[in-house]
């Protein structure tokens, strides 16, 4: 059960919230029951280390890297077949050699919690009421599948590739996949066919694991023959088998040869095996027997061997192919969450993803501190707006974690929870997708919870983690990050490189982290596309690519891409800021805003928006939204014209397509300035074609 605590002495939040306001500080309870001060003083006990609270420490994380990891090892009890020879054998970056000499195994940190009778993972979905997994049923499954693959000629370093919805048979799929050492990677089964093969054409994966539909809002989507054209493209760069989970009465995608027969997921785990025919199987009849816990052999690789791959959202070409390691997300997930959100064993961990977004492979991974992941398949508003709260409620969940555009909903929809809901048990609240206004937090305080941990952070694919967040033990103020986590060296810093405190500037990582991806599958013998993306503007400093501001008190902003940073009369305006006072105006339900750069150092600052349905921009609406950004922030945030389309263009983890409006924009042909397939609606980008033919607002 989680721990209860003394409420907060924290006063009711008013009805106007601005950045920066003091919202939440915890009770002393709180404070001395968190694992960072628990952390604290073991490092006292075992390394002689005093530090007085979480940023001194945090201090000395980033100071003393090898040191801290060291501590991060030890903390864990990591498993390892041979002893590393150092924490950190190699500083530079790119290109740090982490833990040189251990030889580890993720799912095996995973599969050492297996408790028979207890719960692993919670499972809920649009038809499902939440149902406890229990080990009992997780592990052997793992083991089975871990097994078969095997027996299919799966060897470390292959691939397998995955369609799956939000279930246990996902959870279960990576889980064998990278016990014997294979590399995994996901899609959800919405993707498009060719979202689908940008990623996985760059694979050429062995082995497929697909479903041939889903359910969302109360309606199937047969994905049938997006799967079978899937199938009829990977099977020439070397797909040799199709593992098939059913959807409905959706047939199983059979295939005229030389493609490989499907083999059933049920027939496959089913044990003894004996009853399938053998003509299914790529290499014959079974030949090996299922492993019990005690006999299965994890393999057990290098530090950096290759764990999963993430795609990027490839919005200006093909998906970067970024490839993480076993021990750099092992370390870094147990710091995270054990740390930074205060996880422990027996808490439910809820986040709104899908297999398609990072924040899935998060969420799977509390499964190495025993935390009890909720999985969620469906949409979020069905039946009821309120549906996740209720979910919530059942699960007893610690730790919630939504989005921006979530919570804008609930807001609309008048939903208050706490009204309807026990939850007692909730701690914690994670936000994370896009950039969070002041208003944002205060909504939970008033409609969720008075006494709760807002860990608001920024991250993201890269390094399948968070760079800011900070822990328990801080204030929380309206806005803003509480503190960048441990082991993270982010600071904002001018064009120059030179540190800024309380002024705007481009996110920077001055000191390398076990998570930074190993490579990009596919990238050259130089790793010349990883270096690009991170190391061109600022030698041997990870570039991030987000405007970053670090307070005098040490919290952190974000405030948005820095590539799609709007640049007025010399001065820097993150386009978030713009986008949190749009969210105050009801008629508006989404914006982008970009700035042209013209000859003559003339420029063009345009803001498109999605008006409420059944409204048409007119001047009552057009002067709110300019008399709002000049009142909040500056006359500099007033954009020079705006303009009503019927959908705000956004890749499909709903992130907006800034650099490619501005691309097209300025004359960038469509097929060079964004990627269809990896956007949810490619069609909403018809009226900023539309716009970009007439030019007449920024040429004359």
């Amino acid at each position: 059960m989680p721990a209860s605590f003394p409420p907060s002495d924290n006063p009711p939040v008013g009805d106007t919230v601005r950045l920066g306001d003091l919202l939440w500080t915890p009770s002393p309870a709180r404070i001395a029951d968190s694992n960072v001060t628990k952390y604290l003083g073991w490092l006292k006990d075992t390394r002689g280390l005093d530090f007085p609270g979480y940023r001194e420490l945090w201090q000395w994380s980033i100071t003393e890297t090898e040191a801290f990891w060291q501590s991060i090892w030890d903390y864990n009890d990591i498993v390892s077949e041979t002893r590393p020879t150092a924490a950190l054998g190699s500083a530079g970056m790119p290109g740090a050699q982490w833990f040189p000499g251990a030889r580890l195994n993720y799912a095996e940190h995973v599969l050492r919690n297996e408790r028979p009778g207890e719960v692993a993972l919670y499972f809920h979905s649009e038809t499902i009421p939440v149902t406890p997994l229990l080990w009992d049923d997780l592990a052997p499954k793992v083991r089975i599948l871990a097994t078969r693959l095997r027996e299919l000629g799966v060897r470390p370093g292959d691939r397998v590739a995955s369609v799956l919805p939000n279930v246990p048979e996902a959870v279960i799929a990576m889980l064998a996949t990278t016990a014997i050492g294979a590399i995994w990677t996901s899609v959800s089964p919405d993707f498009g066919w060719r979202g689908v093969l940008d990623r996985f054409r760059q694979l050429q994966p062995k082995v497929l694991i697909a479903t041939g539909g889903y359910a969302y809002g109360g309606k199937d989507y047969d994905r049938s023959e997006e799967l079978a054209a899937i199938i009829d493209d990977l099977g020439p760069l070397g797909l040799e088998q199709v593992i098939y989970l059913p959807f409905k009465d959706v047939a199983a995608p059979y295939r005229p040869a030389p493609y490989p027969l499907p083999i059933g997921w049920d027939d496959l785990l089913r044990v003894p095996p004996a009853d399938i025919p053998a003509h299914q199987f790529h290499q014959g009849p079974w030949g090996m027997p299922v492993p019990g816990a005690a006999d299965f052999q994890f393999h057990r690789g290098p530090f950096d061997a290759p764990l999963w791959i993430l795609f990027s959202s490839g919005t200006t070409g093909l998906p970067k192919a970024i490839t993480h390691s076993h021990g750099g997300i092992l370390l870094e997930q147990l710091k995270l969450q054990r740390l930074n959100m205060d996880l422990n064993p027996g808490d439910v961990l809820f986040f709104f993803t899908t297999t398609g977004w990072m924040m899935w492979n998060f969420m799977v991974s509390s499964l190495i501190i025993g935390v009890r992941p909720l999985l969620y398949d469906g949409n979020p508003n069905y039946p009821a707006p309120d549906t996740l709260w209720r979910m919530a409620a059942e699960a007893r969940v610690t730790l919630f974690g939504a989005s921006p555009a979530y919570v804008d909903t609930q807001s609309k929809r008048g939903i208050v929870p706490k009204d309807s809901y026990d939850l007692s048990a909730l701690k914690t609240v994670m936000l994370a997708g896009s950039p969070v206004s002041a208003e944002v937090y205060a909504w939970f305080y008033r409609n969720v919870k008075r006494d709760l941990f807002i860990h608001c952070g920024s991250g993201g694919t890269d390094v399948c983690t968070g760079f800011t967040g900070g822990p328990p033990t801080l204030p929380t103020h309206a806005g803003e990050h509480t503190h960048r986590n441990l082991g993270v060296a982010a600071f904002a810093v001018d064009d120059h490189g030179r540190p800024l405190t309380g002024e705007v500037g481009e996110m920077v990582i001055t000191k390398p982290m076990p998570s930074m991806p190993v490579k990009f599958w596919g990238d050259d013998e130089n790793m010349s596309r990883y270096k690009s993306s991170y190391f061109d503007a600022f030698p041997g400093v990870w570039r991030q690519g987000d405007f970053f501001l670090v307070t005098e008190r040490g919290s952190t902003l974000v405030l948005g891409r820095s590539d799609a940073t709007l640049n007025r009369f010399g001065v820097r305006i993150g386009t978030a800021e713009i986008y949190a006072v749009l969210e105050g105006i009801a008629e508006v339900d989404d914006a982008i805003v970009v700035n042209l750069d013209l000859p003559g150092g003339k420029f063009f600052m345009p803001m498109f928006v999605q008006l409420a349905e059944g409204l048409t921009l007119d001047e009552r609406i057009e002067g709110e939204i300019r008399l709002r950004l000049r009142k909040e922030y500056t006359p500099r945030h007033v954009p020079d014209k705006i303009i009503q389309v019927p959908q705000i263009p956004t890749t499909l983890t709903g992130k907006k397509l800034e650099v490619p409006v501005r691309k097209i924009l300025l004359g960038t042909p469509l097929e060079k300035a964004a990627n269809p397939s990896a956007m949810a609606n490619p069609a909403s980008l018809d009226a900023f074609l539309a716009y970009a033919r007439t030019q007449s607002d920024y040429t004359t």
